[in-house]
């Protein structure tokens, strides 16, 4: 199928083109993290992806006109040929080429591996989910956080520090680490950390092991930033936490979520419109058999209704209606709320904290 014709369906049905592929390449994984909306490590039979299927699934990818790549997984250093997907990727002339990791695997040969490549289109984000390893290691399992500092060192001799992120899970017992973090992997030589609210789906539903903060923890940490010059300073430079961002979003989302920009490919075959949005309704499967052109096509229709709804969600969702904030984050994102209550057209998970947030932004400037 040529590029022309899958442009020519996606605009007919009001989407626009990928660019960033999203690729699960296994479902092994070194680590059982309680907060995993994957549920990776739980198989005993995980599937991997074969090479060759993945060499023409990125090539197809590239030739439609994508620009980047993420390698997921489970642990996609668990690929027994991760590193020649990094190259092969780099070769390809994708612009941008990632791996999400949770860092445990990385030694000096694998990190050597990635230097001698030297493609200036490579991330490595890394997990770390507390300051501490007793904070760490509580969703991780014992010694992670040990693992990850072996990694950092070794990435900062490898000289790959610059390509280096931090993502830390939002959780209840964590939440207040999250300047610490910032703090530490700043010490170590990481120049970016990113931080989100645990999605309560995956291993994470049952709530028994890992809950997302409470709207009271939110508040906390926004004071904090409005009264600790030091902890704004080190925000500025690093940080970035979906929470503290909010109240300078002014512009609306009526034009709903670009959600098909970022699909995302299990390691089943089936491609999704979004890493964020797993509705079963909405996705697409056989596509290591089938090719990602044919699988964007045959999701197209579905993916279209998708964005409809998403243009609907401010208006038709009442808790948006009476809202304040329903203009502006018209119930937040659909695939979180999907993963947390089955329902798209429901407001997410962070709906709670967003009011919470608005109120108090209000009476600060009031």
């Amino acid at each position: 199928m040529s590029l022309k014709e899958v442009h020519q369906t996606l605009r007919r049905y009001g989407l626009l083109p990928p660019r960033m592929l999203t690729v699960a390449v296994t479902e092994a994984c070194n680590q059982r993290c309680a907060h995993c909306w994957k549920s990776a490590g739980n198989s005993e039979h995980p599937r991997e992806v074969p090479l060759q299927s993945l060499l023409g699934l990125l090539r197809e990818f590239r030739a439609l006109g994508g620009e980047g790549v993420r390698l997921t997984g489970g642990e996609p250093l668990r690929h027994p040929q991760w590193l020649e997907l990094v190259r092969f990727a780099a070769a390809e002339g994708f612009e941008t080429v990632a791996l999400q990791t949770n860092g445990v695997l990385f030694d000096a040969e694998r990190v050597a591996a990635l230097k001698e490549l030297d493609f200036p289109g490579l991330s490595i984000q890394i997990s770390l989910d507390g300051a501490s390893s007793a904070t760490h290691d509580l969703v991780r399992g014992k010694g992670a956080f040990d693992g990850v500092m072996r990694a950092l060192e070794q990435l900062a001799l490898g000289g790959l520090m610059p390509r280096v992120s931090v993502f830390c899970t939002e959780m209840r017992h964590n939440l207040e680490e999250i300047p610490a973090v910032m703090a530490l992997a700043e010490r170590l030589g990481v120049g970016a950390v990113a931080a989100g609210m645990l999605v309560s789906c995956g291993r994470a539903a049952s709530g028994d092991e890992v809950q997302p903060p409470e709207p009271a923890q939110y508040l906390r940490l926004w004071q904090r930033y409005q009264e600790d010059p030091g902890f704004r300073e080190l925000y500025s430079r690093v940080g970035t936490v979906a929470a503290l961002e909010w109240g300078d979003c002014t512009s609306s989302r009526a034009g709903a979520c670009n959600f098909l920009e970022n699909p995302y490919l299990t390691a089943r075959g089936e491609l999704f419109p979004c890493v964020l949005c797993h509705a079963q309704p909405y996705s697409v499967g056989g596509v290591l058999e089938g090719g990602v052109a044919e699988g964007i096509v045959r999701g197209a229709p579905l993916w279209s209704e998708l964005l409809a709804a998403s243009r609907r969600r401010s208006s038709e969702i009442a808790a948006c209606r009476e809202c304040s904030e329903g203009a502006k984050c018209a119930g937040g994102c659909l695939g979180r709320a999907w993963g947390s209550y089955g329902d798209v057209m429901a407001p997410d998970d962070r709906c709670e904290v967003r009011r919470v947030l608005a109120a108090r932004r209000t009476q600060v400037s009031s």
